[in-house]
């Protein structure tokens, strides 16, 4: 018992660090440089059944005081009236492409997001999920100007200010970002597996980006923000988390059963994506997360510190925080779905399979 309280004090003392360490990190690469000129800019967007959100989404990308840009949306054989909805917006900078779904070794959002890229023009690629929305006029401007900030072999990559329903799971992903990857040791270090992105926000010039076509080189990853995460860390480009929570928000579920069918999808792969990983990775889950306050009250303080600083970055409401206990057991009992589904096939998003 002494030796199991040893163990998880250790890793709650880890993780805080970790949390500390990515906190001083986020600041430190929260200016803006004062750009002589704005590069032309391709925002790119992959959309499928997305009639709702690309109605938010747009007009806040067409307001923007940029002088250069154009909104490339990939219509990826959307079912409801996305298309229509995309075709109600008037305006020279947006360029619109539909598609007929994912060839065979593709996932769809992978091959909507390559299509996207073989039409941009752009100097700079913003790659965006179409349930975001720029929070002001001058949010493309600032992007820009904190991506100018980074050094050159860098690609930048957002913490998103995340709203809508759910919130007991979703603040789980900021609470993975920041206290599962310690982001200012990821330049120091060469190890491929502390590569990540967030699929949300990602910006990167165009000429790296064709350089490595990271899409093409990973067709079927369904986790693909993180896969090329490290393949772009393994080709010698650093991705660096930027806090842009004042320049774009996402509405990722509108309630908590699509945030529990959406993350279905992926919890199983960040969770090692393998059987045996996978139980190594959910009994030490189980056991920092879940078991902890009864092995002693004190790890229950720990858990809201862990569970406090993220929702505190990531503008997560008090009553979030106060209910993390049972955010931990979600998130546990969410993984252990996850993996039952990847098992037996039964994982469905945007009325497609997924999973191999």
């Amino acid at each position: 018992m002494l030796t199991l309280t040893l163990a998880i004090a250790a890793t709650h003392a880890v993780i805080l660090a970790i949390l500390a360490g990515n906190m001083l990190y986020l600041r430190k690469w929260s200016g803006m440089a004062p750009l002589r000129s704005l590069p032309a800019l391709s925002v790119l967007i992959p959309a499928r059944n997305e009639e709702t959100n690309l109605q938010r989404l747009l007009p806040s990308l067409l307001s923007q005081n940029y002088p250069r840009f154009e909104v490339i949306v990939y219509d990826d054989a959307s079912e409801d009236q996305t298309w229509e909805v995309i075709q109600s917006f008037y305006d020279e900078r947006l360029k619109p492409l539909r598609g007929s779904g994912p060839p065979s070794g593709w996932v769809g959002k992978v091959h909507a997001l390559f299509q996207a890229t073989r039409y941009a023009t752009g100097e700079l690629y913003l790659f965006l999920d179409a349930d975001a929305q720029l929070e002001d006029q001058d949010a493309l401007r600032r992007l820009v100007q904190r991506f100018d900030t980074l050094p050159e072999d860098s690609v930048l990559t957002g913490l998103t200010r995340l709203r809508g329903r759910g919130k007991l799971l979703v603040s789980l992903v900021p609470n993975a970002i920041l206290s599962g990857l310690p982001w200012f040791l990821v330049r120091a270090l060469r190890l491929k597996s502390l590569g990540a992105l967030n699929g949300q926000c990602w910006m990167i010039p165009a000429e790296m980006y064709h350089q490595h076509e990271p899409h093409q080189a990973l067709p079927d990853e369904v986790l693909e923000d993180v896969r090329i995460g490290r393949y772009l860390k393994g080709c010698g480009i650093t991705p660096m988390m930027v806090d842009v929570q004042s320049e774009i928000s996402v509405f990722m579920y509108t309630d908590f059963g699509e945030a529990w069918r959406g993350f279905l999808k992926n919890t199983y792969l960040i969770l090692g994506g393998t059987p045996i990983t996978f139980a190594l990775l959910i009994l030490l889950f189980l056991i920092i997360y879940v078991l902890a306050p009864f092995v002693s009250p004190w790890f229950l303080l720990s858990l809201y510190a862990i569970k406090g600083c993220s929702d505190r970055i990531s503008g997560f409401p008090l009553w979030v925080t106060l209910l993390a206990p049972i955010s931990y057991i979600l998130g546990a009992v969410l993984g252990i779905h996850s993996a039952i589904s990847h098992w037996t096939g039964n994982v469905w998003w945007k009325e497609r399979t997924v999973g191999r």
